[in-house]
């Protein structure tokens, strides 16, 4: 029987790709605004292309763009691209669209809530707390915090360890199908794909490994009804046999 359902959070709870996207843009252009001496679309690909070979938690992303686009260091200059980025982020950040609704129903069905997510843990719990969604979750485990990241199976047994419940009794929702999805399966967890946002089309590959697909959140709490029902169902039928 499903006890326990992991989210994973950006781009499954978060609405992560589309508050970056526009956050990286602002902070750029308040940075030209401010006098960086280049324009937009240079100064914007050059960060983009830094973020691919540095990764997003990176914290020096404004002072590196100064140094590959050979400017000399300007204390103003990166403060402007500090406030453009955190000034969207404190102003446009918002949940996937149903997210709440859908927490809401399967916490009234009795499923223990949690999430694993990647990423660094006060980023990822500013966001959770900004959106006030802490209190729906049993546990949080977060990457970065735990020492490995999604898929390894570690990450997944130390979430099964907390809520102490076997593989069987969970299941794993998120937006990547390899880190979510493949990882998950891997340690014998039901998995339910999100197909949202930028990833949506990303690693097909995978795809064998979801035993179900979603597109908006308030699938899943009939999604998981059904489950449990056709689980009591089978239960029944091997005890009268």
């Amino acid at each position: 029987m499903i006890k326990v359902v992991l989210f994973d959070l950006d781009d499954t709870l978060v609405d992560t790709t589309k508050l970056a996207e526009r956050a990286r843009r602002n902070a750029v252009e308040n940075m030209v605004k401010h006098g960086l001496p280049v324009d937009f679309e240079t100064a914007y690909n050059e960060l983009l292309d830094l973020i691919n070979e540095y990764g997003s938690n990176f914290s020096r992303h404004f002072d590196y763009l100064l140094r590959r686009l050979d400017l000399s260091y300007n204390p103003k200059w990166v403060a402007a691209g500090v406030i453009g980025y955190h000034n969207t982020k404190f102003t446009q950040l918002k949940d996937v669209k149903n997210a709440k609704k859908a927490l809401i129903k399967l916490s009234s069905m009795g499923l223990r809530l949690g999430i694993v997510t990647d990423g660094d843990p006060i980023k990822q719990w500013e966001k959770i707390l900004r959106l006030e969604l802490e209190d729906f979750f049993e546990h949080v485990i977060i990457s970065d915090f735990e020492g490995v990241k999604k898929p390894h199976p570690k990450i997944y047994q130390k979430a099964l360890k907390l809520f102490g419940v076997e593989p069987e009794e969970a299941v794993m929702v998120g937006d990547r199908l390899y880190s979510d999805i493949y990882g998950a399966k891997n340690v014998g967890m039901h998995t339910v794909w999100f197909r949202y946002g930028k990833r949506k089309n990303s690693d097909l590959d995978y795809r064998e490994y979801a035993d179900f697909e979603i597109h908006d959140l308030l699938e899943l709490p009939k999604l998981l009804e059904g489950l449990r029902n056709e689980e009591s169902s089978n239960k029944e039928v091997h005890a009268h046999r």
